[in-house]
């Protein structure tokens, strides 16, 4: 595990991960990110449900063989708390479903109802950024 926190002049915070693309590593992301608002005394509930889905879709959709994902949180001089999860599949794009068309997407139908906005960041090849923002 791979650990970077650092604050700038402007008052960016910002805490990054890499943990291994396993139920292990998407669980221990959770609770990382948990603890890390904690620390910088910022609400966490919603933050954390939307860490759960985005590391766990990681971790099913996004995993290849032998590659981690990465967690990044920031906070940002417009009080912005900016989720990001990169996996190594960027073949695979995320897409939220309805309830009853399919086993998959249904969770970031959650995510859509805790974040303010969340979208896709194609890149570094094979690499994709999911993300989400939640305004404090």
């Amino acid at each position: 595990m791979n650990r970077e926190i650092t604050q700038t002049k402007l008052g960016t915070r910002q805490f990054a991960v890499q943990l291994s693309a396993t139920r292990r590593g998407a669980r221990l992301a959770r609770l990382l990110a948990t603890e890390q608002l904690r620390s910088w005394g910022l609400p966490m509930e919603d933050a954390a449900h939307i860490v759960a889905e985005l590391a766990s879709n990681a971790t099913t959709h996004g995993h290849a063989p032998g590659r981690d994902f990465r967690l990044m949180l920031a906070v940002t001089a417009t009080e912005t708390l900016r989720i990001e999860v990169t996996d190594a599949r960027g073949d695979r794009l995320p897409a939220a479903q309805e309830p009853g068309d399919t086993e998959s997407g249904r969770g970031l139908l959650l995510v859509d109802a805790l974040a303010d906005r969340w979208g896709v960041t194609p890149g570094p090849v094979p690499c994709k950024t999911v993300w989400a923002e939640i305004a404090l």
